[in-house]
C-alpha cells in the first residue's frame, strides 16, 4: 500500500537523478481568472513528464539481482521514456510496448534511451496486456505505469516539492490516467496539509477514474481518440483507486476543444509546450469545470512530450475554438470578378484570408454556380459573427464549417 514513508524515501532516492521543476506564477492567466495560479513544470523534465520519477523510484528501489533479467513496461510513450532513461541510468536492458497509434516522437525518443520498442495493440490496454504476457514468459520485472506504490511514491515527490515552494497551497489540478500522479501527490500533501483541495482532471474521451468513483468500484470505459493520450485509459488502476477515493475532493471532465485551447494559450502565454494530457488542469479553470474555487491555485503541467504533426492539428483547433479562426463554404455565380468581390468583402469586414479554395466541379452544384473553401484569420468570436452578419448581409449564400 501507499504509504507516506515511501514518498520520503523516494525524494531522498531521486533527489540527485531527477529534475526538481520549476513552479511558475502565471500572471496572465492569475488576471484573467481571478485568482493566483502557479504551473508546476514536469514538462521540463529530462524525459519530458513527470513518469521519470515513479519509474527511477521503482527500479532504484528493487534489489540488483531483481533486475538482472531486465525491465518491460506498457506505455503510451512518457512512463516508456521513464523506464528507458532509468534504465539505460543503471545499466539494465529494457523492453518498452507501445501502442500503434504511439505518437512518432515518443516512439523515437523511446528507442533514443536505448530501449527496444514493440508496437502492439490499438490502445495502453491492449498493449499492457501484451507487455503483461511477455514479462512472464522472459522474467523480466515488470514496472507497471502508475498500480504500483513505489511507482506512485515517486510520482508524489511532486507534492512534497509544491508544499516545500508554496506553503499557502489551497488547490491543486492534476491530469487523471490510470492515477498513480494524483494518488502520489493526494498522499504527499494532504498527510500534513490536509485542508488542500486535490481536483483531479480527465479528457472526456476517456473518463474511467470518474466511472469508478461513480459506481464506487474500479470499471472499464469505452475510450475515444484524445490529444490527451498520455491519459486514455480505460480501466483505472486498483491500487490508485481506494487512494483517489479517499484523498481527492473532485474529479472533473474537459472536451477536446478545451484541451486544445489551453495547448495554444500555454505556447502563446507563458512560452510553454505542453501536451495534452499536461494541459487539462488548465482547460478545467479556462472552462470553469471547478466551482468555488480561491486562493493559491497550481495546475499540473505532466508532460510536453507533443508530436510535431499533433501541434498543427493542435494549434488550428485552438484557434477554431478561440474565435480566431473560421471556416467557410460559399457559393458564387461562376463569372468573372466574382472571386474578387469576395475577397473586397472579407475584407472590408477586417478579416485576412489564410487560405481558399476555388471549386466549379463539384456534382451538387447547379450549372453556372461555382463553390469556394475559404479560411479567415479573425479576432475572437464576436468579430466571426460580425465577418458571417456582413457576407450574408450583402447577398452570399455561406456555410461555417466546423
Amino acid at each position: 500500500m501507499l504509504d507516506y514513508n515511501l514518498i520520503l524515501d523516494a525524494a531522498h532516492r531521486l533527489k540527485k537523478r531527477v529534475r526538481r521543476t520549476e513552479l511558475i506564477h502565471a500572471q496572465h492567466f492569475s488576471d484573467k481568472l481571478g485568482l493566483p495560479l502557479y504551473f508546476k513544470c514536469e514538462n521540463l523534465q529530462r524525459t519530458g513528464a513527470f513518469k521519470i520519477r515513479g519509474a527511477m523510484n521503482f527500479m532504484t528501489a528493487q534489489p540488483r539481482a531483481a533486475l538482472s533479467g531486465g525491465v518491460i513496461t506498457a506505455s503510451a510513450g512518457n512512463h516508456a521514456q521513464g523506464v528507458a532513461f532509468s534504465a539505460d541510468l543503471l545499466g539494465v536492458k529494457s523492453v518498452i510496448y507501445m501502442p500503434e497509434t504511439t505518437p512518432p516522437q515518443k516512439v523515437f525518443s523511446t528507442r533514443d534511451y536505448g530501449a527496444e520498442v514493440v508496437l502492439e495493440g490499438k490502445n495502453f490496454d491492449e498493449a499492457c496486456a501484451a507487455a503483461y504476457r511477455e514479462a512472464e514468459k522472459t522474467g523480466a520485472r515488470f514496472v507497471h505505469p502508475f498500480d504500483d506504490p513505489l511507482v506512485m511514491a515517486g510520482q508524489g515527490t511532486i507534492g512534497l516539492e509544491l508544499l516545500e515552494d508554496l506553503p499557502d497551497l489551497a488547490n491543486i489540478l492534476v491530469p487523471i490516467g490510470g492515477g498513480g500522479l494524483i494518488a502520489g501527490i493526494a498522499k504527499a500533501i494532504k498527510e500534513t496539509h490536509p485542508h488542500v483541495r486535490v481536483i483531479g482532471v480527465e479528457s472526456a474521451a476517456a473518463p474511467s477514474m470518474q466511472q469508478a468513483l461513480k459506481n464506487g468500484k474500479v470499471v472499464t470505459v469505452p475510450i475515444r481518440a484524445s490529444l490527451a493520450d498520455g491519459i486514455a485509459v480505460k480501466t483505472a488502476g486498483t491500487n490508485t483507486f481506494p487512494v483517489i477515493k479517499d484523498l481527492v475532493d473532485e474529479v472533473v471532465l474537459v472536451e477536446e476543444e478545451e484541451i486544445a485551447l489551453a495547448i495554444v494559450s500555454l505556447l502563446e502565454r507563458n512560452k510553454l509546450m505542453v501536451e495534452g494530457a499536461g494541459a487539462v488542469g488548465l482547460a478545467a479553470l479556462l472552462n470553469n469545470k471547478v466551482k468555488r474555487i480561491s486562493g493559491k491555485t497550481v495546475a499540473l503541467l505532466s508532460g510536453g512530450n507533443i508530436d510535431v504533426k499533433t501541434i498543427a492539428v493542435v494549434v488550428e483547433r485552438g484557434l477554431l475554438a478561440a474565435g480566431r479562426y473560421l471556416k467557410l463554404k460559399v457559393e458564387l455565380d461562376d463569372v468573372p470578378g466574382a472571386l474578387a468581390r469576395l475577397s473586397t468583402e472579407i475584407a472590408a469586414a477586417r478579416a485576412n484570408i489564410s487560405i481558399i479554395t476555388h471549386d466549379r466541379r463539384s456534382e451538387s452544384l447547379p450549372i453556372g454556380r461555382t463553390e469556394v473553401l475559404v479560411e479567415l484569420e479573425t479576432r475572437g468570436a464576436e468579430h466571426i459573427q460580425e465577418v458571417v452578419k456582413h457576407l450574408t448581409g450583402t447577398g452570399y449564400h455561406l456555410e461555417v464549417i466546423r
